[in-house]
C-alpha cells in the first residue's frame, strides 16, 4: 500500500525567500552578460559584444516580467 505524503504549503514569507533566490540568479546572469558584452565591445568585436549586451538586457526584461506577474498575483 502506497503512502501519500501531504505536500506542505509554503508560508508567504517562505515563498518570498524562494522567489528571491530565483530572481537573484536572473539578476546575476543578466549583469554577467552585460559586463561580458561590454568587455567584448571594448577589447574585441563590436557585433558579438552587442549581442551579449542584448542577451543581458533580455534577461532583465524577463526579470521585470516575473516581478510584475508576482505583484499582480499578490493583489
Amino acid at each position: 500500500m502506497a503512502h501519500h505524503k501531504m505536500k506542505r504549503r509554503l508560508s508567504s514569507s517562505e515563498e518570498f525567500e524562494v522567489m528571491k533566490l530565483v530572481l537573484d540568479k536572473f539578476l546575476w546572469l543578466g549583469t554577467a552578460f552585460l559586463a561580458w558584452g561590454l568587455y567584448t565591445v571594448l577589447t574585441a568585436d563590436f557585433a558579438s559584444g552587442m549581442y551579449r549586451i542584448l542577451i543581458g538586457a533580455l534577461l532583465f526584461i524577463v526579470f521585470a516580467g516575473i516581478i510584475v506577474r508576482e505583484f499582480e498575483m499578490i493583489r
